[in-house]
């Protein structure tokens, strides 16, 4: 008799969460902004290093999260309006070639002085281009 008391109750909070979930849309932005702000943590972190402080694998790190945050961006894209698909799209390419770039110089140096000095500015590059492509994107923040 429980059982029948119990039923009803579970059908309609499934109901309640059907009706009240997120948009595909709002998903999908949700899922950029927030690999948006990864990817500025990270850039702030790879142009933070000097080359007193950089590592190869604190920058191989951070690389991996920038690459990985590129792969949800671009999984995303499909489900953002049209309008905001076409800049995510443009604003992802154009980062995500950057970052191919800078992971290549990383995958060259081996730690030389004059590396780390060439990585850096680098890295200096790849903020300026994060700002001229995902900080464009707007999260409403």
């Amino acid at each position: 008799m429980k059982l029948f008391a119990i039923v009803p109750l579970v059908v309609a909070a499934i109901a309640l969460c059907a009706c009240g979930g997120e948009s595909k849309a709002d998903a999908a932005t949700s899922t950029v902004c927030d690999a948006r702000a990864d990817i500025a943590k990270q850039v702030d972190s790879l142009s933070a290093m000097t080359a007193q402080t950089f590592t190869l694998d604190s920058a191989t790190a951070s690389l991996k999260a920038i690459r990985d945050d590129l792969s949800e961006v671009a999984g995303a894209q499909g489900d953002l309006s049209q309008d905001r698909r076409a800049q995510v799209q443009a604003a992802n390419q154009q980062f995500k070639a950057q970052v191919q770039q800078v992971a290549g110089e990383v995958g060259r140096s081996l730690g030389a002085g004059e590396a780390k000095d060439q990585l850096t500015a680098a890295f200096d590059d790849l903020a300026s281009t994060y700002r001229q492509t995902f900080a464009k994107v707007d999260c409403g923040s």
